[in-house]
């Protein structure tokens, strides 16, 4: 009953307070400068420069795989509080401008990391990372106050659409740079230009949007912590309510580890089978968000049309064809084309799984369900490179003991981590099979489900 009247009043407040156009294009231009730290710090720039300069060789692989793990283990266990206290307290803003503020100033502080400095390019970038990724509980959970259910698949894919153009126009700037003047003072320069983007894109969010929520009051002797704890202990055992939720939970931490391991390691795996050059895996992930435009933008429609599991499916099955491709190929152009349909299907992995989580999403619970979502993306963020890391790593090791030379050991035990990525996306596709969505018009109001 409680519940019930909670979920009332959270509807009721949403309608007396229409979304303006202004606000989901500032909701959309924060995606903008995010997607531009995506694109430089964690695919083009770098990755590849923290595993072939700062560190060198597979030791560089296995040590990126770690410094991804620590930063998204670190969030998985901070997500579930902080998006319980953020709506309990109506201040997802406020967490996220913290979080936000945090990326930026280690985003910019990679700067200040020259080759060798393993330890300083560890600690740095696992703070912007935590900073990106925490960040995006709080984005994500304002997805439900700026769209209606009818309409949240739509939004959602724009916002990923729009975000994309963010990191094309960013790896522009870096790449006429490097392009112009060249150098590893350049590359670092580009974190700063990012850190920048990121900041300036970010304002008009907090100038703009407003937070439909109301803090509910404490009661006396209670604290804002000691709440949190406690929904999230109603939460879990008012779990039966919510079993098609964690079902995609649990399907999502899957084949969200294959896209991980496809992102997080796309620069590394560019560079060491195919010698691509800075500007060649700059002009890689340029075509990765170009596509990834189109993906974000078609699937969010089919998720209206169709169903977002349906939209879903489709876009894994893309995304499985592209990694099997991807494990043969000899060719660097076949690489790029790979770069391009792989890009094309993660963004509508990404949107659409976002989208499903808003539909699932009491009014009420959207950060506390956000926050479990980001358990489930930050888990298997920490699992799938983890695991990436370690193959590609000991694989090139037995390779070399047995007489391979080291070049072609590394290469060699890539393409076998390449395979792993390929298990992950499956299963995860098997257990989506046994997952009901719930109905876009209802999923605020009644756990009504969808086949």
């Amino acid at each position: 009953m409680a519940i019930a009247l909670e979920q009332t009043k959270a509807r009721a407040l949403r309608k007396r307070i229409p979304t303006t156009r202004r606000e989901r294009w500032a909701w959309y231009f924060y995606d903008f400068g995010n997607s531009a730290y995506a694109a430089v710090v964690l695919l083009a720039v770098y990755s590849a420069y923290f595993q072939g300069q700062v560190v060198g060789g597979s030791e560089g692989t296995r040590l990126w795989g770690v410094s991804v793990g620590i930063a998204m283990l670190v969030v998985a266990a901070l997500s579930p509080v902080l998006g319980t206290l953020a709506d309990f307290s109506a201040s997802k803003k406020r967490f996220l401008l913290f979080f936000t503020s945090l990326s930026v100033i280690f985003t910019a502080a990679l700067f200040f990391v020259m080759p060798g400095d393993i330890f300083t390019g560890m600690l740095f970038f696992i703070l912007a990372e935590i900073g990106y990724r925490a960040a995006q509980v709080f984005y994500n959970a304002l997805l439900p106050e700026i769209a209606t259910p009818e309409e949240i698949g739509k939004v959602s894919g724009n916002g990923w659409a729009f975000g994309s153009l963010g990191g094309i126009v960013c790896l522009l700037i870096v790449l006429a740079l490097i392009m112009s003047i060249g150098g590893t003072t350049i590359v670092r320069f580009s974190f700063l230009i990012t850190a920048a983007f990121y900041f300036l894109s970010s304002i008009p969010l907090f100038l703009w949007l407003r937070e439909r929520a109301e803090p509910q009051p404490l009661k006396k002797g209670e604290g804002y912590f000691g709440v949190a704890f406690r929904r999230l202990n109603e939460t879990f055992r008012a779990v039966r309510h919510y079993r098609e939720f964690i079902k995609f939970i649990v399907t999502f931490l899957i084949y969200n580890d294959g896209i991980m391991m496809a992102l997080n390691f796309a620069a590394i795996i560019g560079a060491v089978l195919f010698g691509m050059t800075q500007q060649q895996l700059i002009i890689f992930m340029i075509i990765i968000q170009i596509t990834s435009v189109a993906g974000a933008y078609v699937f969010g429609i089919l998720a209206d049309r169709w169903s977002s599991k349906r939209s879903l499916m489709v876009s894994l099955v893309l995304m499985i064809g592209a990694v099997v491709w991807m494990i043969f190929v000899q060719d660097v152009r076949l690489f790029f084309v790979i770069g391009a349909i792989a890009g094309f299907a993660l963004t509508g992995v990404q949107s659409v799984s976002r989208t499903l989580v808003g539909q699932f999403a009491p009014a009420e619970k959207s950060a506390e369900f956000y926050g479990f979502f980001e358990v489930g993306g930050r888990t298997s963020s920490f699992i799938g490179p983890a695991v990436y890391g370690f193959i590609a790593a000991e694989a090139a090791l037995l390779l070399g003991e047995r007489g391979m030379d080291a070049a072609s050991a590394e290469q060699t035990g890539i393409r076998i981590a390449i395979g792993s990525i390929v298990a992950f996306l499956l299963l995860g596709l098997g257990l989506l099979l046994k997952v009901r969505q719930p109905n876009p018009v209802e999923s605020s109001q009644t756990p009504d489900l969808l086949p």
